[in-house]
């Protein structure tokens, strides 16, 4: 099993969402701070339980959803941010990890 580096990927996830928000990125920072680290430790779980066995890749994509929803919930409860702005800075941090991800867990989740 590949590991997944936590800190390394939240680092590129942040500095993808700052990007997008960078007007709101004050108010921001604080919840997406928490809500992307979380994702990256879900990520890493993600890993693991596909590598061990004990979820289907069915499964780690419906997990996946689960935790980029909550991302999403937190982010738009900021004033200011819109769906579009929120769904952009989400989709700017995956995309920066997809290649480090997707490699590490052996198929394409993201």
């Amino acid at each position: 099993m590949a590991e997944i580096n936590i800190q390394e990927i939240l680092e590129q996830m942040l500095d993808a969402a700052r990007a997008v928000l960078e007007n709101h990125w004050e108010e921001a920072k604080p919840f997406a701070k928490q809500e992307f680290k979380s994702l990256a430790e879900n990520l890493q779980l993600i890993n693991q339980l596909t590598t061990e066995g004990k979820i289907s890749e069915e499964q780690a994509k419906y997990y996946l959803e689960i935790h980029k929803s909550s991302v999403r919930i937190v982010l738009l409860t900021i004033e200011g941010l819109g769906v579009l702005a929120v769904e952009a800075a989400i989709n700017a941090a995956l995309d920066i990890i997809k290649s480090t991800v997707n490699t590490a867990i052996g198929w394409s989740i993201l």
